[in-house]
């Protein structure tokens, strides 16, 4: 029988796909090193052995608060081996969410990576009767603390002493109990805690592998936070079941030399990254000067509009062929050698992609696919493919995964991807999820006559300005990101007569722009305020609004001397604005925008 919970997809497919790098990781000599199946096996059996001398029953909760790394997957692996249920919990929350968390999931163990995740756990541990044990990655200064190498010691000695029958090298556990509790990013109020199955989990597995082309040939590198069910499902269990190597980043700074060491023909990441590569790739090439600078601009046309005949299924003719050719040898190869060399295929969700940018990296041999899907989906409902590509959609629906859209424009989805519903909040849940299965996901959207999805906004983020208009601001959020001046940008205009903008600028590029005017040496705190500055951005803003409707046009707008940051709160850890916090945080710079009273505009 296939698997159908993830002990038995784990089990399967370390001894299907035995290979001597199931795992790799960054040691502290700074090299990569190897760990086999077979011995991530042995690992998994003994730290599962080690949470049950701790007392570790089937259905108590497990929780994870820790960085990629190796000792994650294990961690995961091993409590759900013993039929626990994992709470992974983002490493950069602050102590008041982790104990929010902590207390509303009630886990019986926490595993932590390093001094600094226990110490957390150290400041509210008196408040979290629920916790027996902390078990970290890493040795620590902090009291009542048992490290990881010893919990295994414990497993290793006591299946050493009394072996167990091979079926008995996992709980049995049923495919429809549950297997994870994730809690949202919570871009507004506590978070959620999204109750996953085994089957919600498999069942996205086996369907997104027959969706794209990866094998026991790939090996990916794993940076996106485990916490994150993209990552989790996509970048540990996925590859697992296929066979691929998993390579984890060292940290998430490291991952432009973690890319270059490790070669990886896989990624899974969320838009920021391919936003940053394309900032990079641009400011690079405008600080080169002629003709440097010139031949990028060049190249990058080429790309995306070879991407485009592609999309349309033309053949490119001779004259272009030969340009492409070129464009790839002076520029393209380039951009794929500092991505390693060898990557086939990436992955893009958890927000939309611009599909500029997504045309210039398909465009130049760095294919991106993107897809759509929440935590509460587990989470893939839909994804493009190298048979059914379209760019600005999320693709068509997956195998067994029903869409349909409310009158209001909401996607509603069923399929056997769809959690089990909220953690202890079934008031939540009945909101979300009907009585037939259908799940609200909060986002506004239209599929086009062969099934593509098209995603415009989140419901809650829909701006309703004092003239009742209904604007999403995602899609022009995306236009300005493009921009090689800009690196974030939200837009205003709840319940106010016009839209405005707070914008970051690009410092590096705008830097440059200033250098060519005569302007030096200036920080960012001074770079906003001179008025070169802010022509240079009224500039960009009048050619924006061209291709909007009066309504939709930004009218005013202020730049901001940093970016929006987590440590702020203004970022999701899976790096979405926090649109709440950004309106409370800046409410004084909005307001400036804003003159009382609001005469003399036009709505």
């Amino acid at each position: 029988m296939a698997a159908q919970t993830i002990p038995e997809l784990f089990l399967t497919a370390v001894r299907e796909f035995p290979r001597p790098d199931c795992f790799s990781y960054r040691d502290e000599t700074g090299q990569y090193v190897d760990v086999s199946s077979e011995e991530a096996l042995r690992r998994v059996k003994a730290l599962r052995m080690g949470l049950k001398s701790l007392g570790v029953k089937p259905g108590d909760r497990v929780a994870l608060l820790s960085e990629n790394r190796i000792e994650w997957a294990l961690a995961d692996l091993a409590s759900l081996c013993s039929g626990a249920i994992s709470v992974p919990i983002y490493p950069t929350l602050l102590p008041d969410t982790i104990e929010y968390i902590l207390k509303e999931s009630e886990p019986v163990v926490i595993f932590v990576s390093t001094e600094e995740q226990a110490a957390k756990i150290h400041q509210i541990r008196e408040r979290l009767p629920s916790i027996r044990d902390v078990i970290s990655f890493e040795r620590t200064s902090l009291p009542d603390i048992l490290t990881f190498d010893k919990l295994k010691q414990i497993g290793q000695n006591l299946l050493e002493d009394n072996p167990p029958a091979p079926r008995d090298e996992c709980v049995e556990v049923d495919k429809d109990s549950p297997c994870s509790i994730i809690y949202t990013s919570g871009t507004t109020g506590n978070p959620k805690g999204v109750v996953l199955s085994h089957w919600n989990f498999v069942s996205n597995v086996l369907n997104i592998k027959g969706q794209v082309p990866i094998s026991s040939a790939d090996r990916c590198l794993s940076f996106l936070p485990l916490s994150h069910v993209l990552e989790r499902m996509g970048g540990l269990f996925t590859m697992l079941t296929v066979g691929a190597s998993i390579a984890f980043a060292e940290k998430m700074e490291s991952v432009p030399q973690d890319i270059i060491d490790v070669q990886p023909t896989f990624m899974i990441s969320v838009p920021r990254l391919y936003e940053k590569i394309y900032a990079k790739a641009v400011s690079t090439a405008s600080a080169a000067g002629f003709p440097k600078k010139n031949i990028f601009f060049w190249a990058r046309d080429v790309a995306i509009r070879m991407a485009e005949l592609r999309a349309d299924g033309h053949k490119p003719g001779a004259w272009f062929n030969f340009q492409y050719t070129l464009a790839d040898k002076l520029v393209f190869s380039k951009i794929r050698a500092k991505l390693g060399g060898r990557i086939q295929m990436m992955i893009s969700g958890g927000a939309p992609l611009n599909a500029k940018i997504n045309k210039f990296f398909n465009g130049a041999g760095l294919n991106i696919l993107e897809g759509y899907g929440l935590t509460e989906t587990s989470p893939i409902l839909t994804a493009n493919t190298f048979e059914n590509f379209r760019y600005g959609s999320v693709g068509k629906a997956i195998p067994d995964t029903e869409l349909k859209i409310a009158e209001d424009g909401e996607i509603l989805a069923r399929g056997p991807q769809v959690m089990l519903g909220y953690y202890k909040n079934e008031a939540a849940t009945s909101e979300v999820l009907d009585k037939d299965g259908w799940f609200a996901t909060g986002d506004i959207g239209h599929l086009d006559e062969d099934g593509f999805l098209f995603i415009t906004d989140r419901k809650k983020d829909i701006i309703v300005t004092a003239g009742g208009k209904n604007i999403a601001p995602q899609p022009i959020e995306n236009q300005y990101v493009a921009n090689k001046y800009v690196t974030q940008a939200v837009v205003i205009g709840d319940r106010r007569q016009f839209l405005s903008a707070l914008i970051v600028p690009n410092f590096e590029t705008v830097t440059d722009f200033a250098e060519g005017k005569g302007i030096h040496a200036m920080e960012p705190t001074d770079l906003v305020k001179h008025p070169q500055v802010n022509a240079l951005f009224e500039e960009i803003i009048e050619k924006m609004n061209k291709d909007l409707p009066g309504f939709s046009q930004v009218r005013k707008f202020a730049l901001l001397d940093r970016e929006f940051t987590l440590d702020d709160g203004e970022l999701t850890p899976t790096m979405k604005i926090k649109r709440f916090a950004i309106n409370r945080l800046y409410k004084k710079t909005i307001d400036t925008m804003y003159p009382a009273p609001l005469d003399g505009e036009d709505d």
